[in-house]
């Protein structure tokens, strides 16, 4: 068992190398205007390059237009993008791209309904967002809501730090889980020592995980 950590919402290239050396496998940049955490072509074009080899950078956009997200894609290397809206199957998949599609669990919402309008996706996002909320809130929705066996990979968002993941690991077993919030000392400034408790909280989870299976 190895659950895929994905820390979201980097703005500087000095977060980006902090959260590869902790453990993440992946990063987000945050490209949606109206968040704390958005960073613009430049600043992530940045990032990306500051990384080390093997460590997955990933593209958030809510509701774009084609041309921002080809813009972006011009002028950074992104491996995956990941669309928060009510972007269409068709939308998402047509920028050459891996592809994740978060489902806002906040708005009631049944993730395999979504899941079906999906098919291409590489995995989903189940987050606490909905309504007027995007992501990277710090809050958490009902857990009790994720079907037992969805058959498609997907990430917990939404309410997590170092305390909650392991809570989370045990219940649910997702393929890998998303934070953002609950490894910052302010919004958009991720704290290094946050996020290797978190890493660490999750590779201790998996441990015990083997040792009960």
């Amino acid at each position: 068992m190895r659950y895929r950590v994905k820390i979201c919402g980097v703005t500087d290239p000095e977060q980006a190398c902090a959260a590869a050396a902790a453990g993440a496998d992946a990063i987000g940049l945050v490209f949606h205007p109206s968040s704390r955490r958005c960073v613009d072509a430049e600043q992530a074009a940045r990032i990306a390059a500051a990384l080390p080899p093997f460590v997955t950078t990933v593209g958030l956009f809510v509701d774009p237009d084609i041309a921002r997200v080809e813009s972006v894609l011009d002028r950074v290397a992104l491996d995956c993008l990941q669309f928060h809206g009510g972007e269409s199957a068709a939308f998402c998949a047509g920028f050459g791209r891996p592809y994740l599609k978060a489902i806002a669990m906040g708005a009631e919402a049944d993730p395999r309904h979504e899941m079906d309008r999906h098919p291409d996706a590489q995995g989903f996002l189940l987050d606490s967002h909905g309504g007027a909320q995007t992501g990277g809130s710090g809050h958490r929705f009902d857990w009790q809501r994720v079907p037992a066996a969805l058959g498609r990979p997907w990430l917990l968002a939404g309410g997590l730090d170092a305390a909650s993941v392991r809570v989370a690991l045990e219940r649910l077993r997702p393929y890998g889980v998303d934070v953002s919030s609950g490894v910052e000392s302010a919004p958009g400034i991720k704290d290094v020592r946050r996020m290797r408790a978190f890493v660490q909280a999750v590779r201790q989870c998996e441990v015990e995980t083997d040792e009960q299976d």
